[in-house]
């Protein structure tokens, strides 16, 4: 007969077999997972890095957006990546044919500085490196560092119509915003200081020139653009502008990773309306204030939302692969 014991374990037990399944991805990820199988990881992973952006800074923005839009659909797990014959993968969606070949580039020649070294060769995932790729670029360009956990694999699969809709638009509402980055795992803090990624980059005059040139039938112009911005923006991308013309996404400081982004938008220099919401919506305004006034926080807040990101839709232990080249399957 079972005593009493015996029946609250057995009761108990399947709770705590459903909590460690839950949390199993999580919990493989971690800053060491690399010590004993390839120790020199971040050193050389690092030094490619640095010799990439040394060749252009394009190579920051480009990486960490890279990471950004590989994340937000099938997860962290470098499906951005793969190249397809046939034009149907994650890169080949309208969304993210604006990604620069550069950030590419970058995970491609740290892959190659790591599989060089015997001791690592095909025992690091693209996604991982990609991961710590993203933070030594947020690093060079002038942004705090932080710890990046690893242990993901790579997928297999990759698909042009997997991205539709799961990537924010230029023209997102607050509650839009939201919703997508809740979907991840993301509050409306990380939002914000991963919407502070935009300090450095640049984008296209079509994703913006309806605030411009046609916002509504009553304000030709966006009125939560500062008029003088507007202008600027108008004459930068006058009608029929060339696609290829990029526009700063930080009008002040364009090359350097600190939080002007939030003092612009408090003067209503936002080049998106997903950007500017961010001060006119007063639910997220305080946090914006909050960053504009204190780098130390947004960096704080920053390395913390990245961390969360990282952990999204992650393939751990024996899922997906250890790609031997990161633009296709094994």
């Amino acid at each position: 007969m079972m005593n009493q014991k015996t029946i609250i374990s057995m009761t108990i037990l399947p709770l705590v077999i459903i909590l460690v399944i839950s949390n199993t991805a999580n919990a493989q990820l971690r800053t060491n997972f690399y010590s004993s199988t390839c120790p020199n990881l971040e050193a050389l992973v690092r030094a490619a890095v640095q010799t990439k952006f040394r060749q252009t800074f394009v190579t920051a923005p480009a990486t960490l957006r890279l990471f950004f839009h590989d994340c937000f659909v099938r997860g962290c797990d470098a499906s951005i990546m793969i190249a397809s014959p046939n034009g149907n993968a994650e890169k080949d969606h309208p969304d993210n044919l604006s990604l620069a070949g550069d950030g590419f580039d970058t995970v491609i020649k740290a892959k190659a500085a790591v599989d060089r070294n015997s001791q690592c060769r095909n025992k690091v995932s693209c996604a991982d490196i990609l991961a710590l790729a993203t933070r030594d670029v947020v690093v060079l360009a002038g942004g705090a560092s932080y710890p990046v956990e690893l242990g993901r694999r790579d997928g297999r699969i990759s698909t042009s119509s997997s991205v539709q809709r799961n990537l924010p638009g230029p023209g997102f509402s607050l509650n839009q915003l939201n919703t997508m980055f809740a979907s991840h795992g993301l509050d409306q803090t990380d939002l914000i200081a991963l919407s502070g990624a935009h300090t450095i980059g640049f984008s296209h005059c079509n994703r913006f020139s309806n605030r411009i040139y046609n916002f509504s039938p009553s304000n030709r112009v966006d009125p939560s653009l500062n008029p003088q911005y507007a202008t600027q923006l108008r004459q930068m991308c006058p009608i029929n502008v060339d696609p290829r013309i990029a526009i700063n996404m930080d009008p002040t400081s364009a090359n350097t990773f600190d939080n002007a982004y939030f003092r612009n938008l408090q003067g209503g220099r936002g080049l998106f309306t997903s950007d500017q919401v961010l001060f006119t919506d007063t639910r997220s305004r305080a946090t914006v204030n909050q960053f504009a006034s204190n780098n130390a926080a947004f960096g704080r807040a920053f390395a913390l939302a990245m961390t969360k990101l990282g952990r999204v839709g992650v393939l751990t232990g024996n899922q997906g692969e250890i790609r031997i080249d990161c633009t296709r399957p094994n």
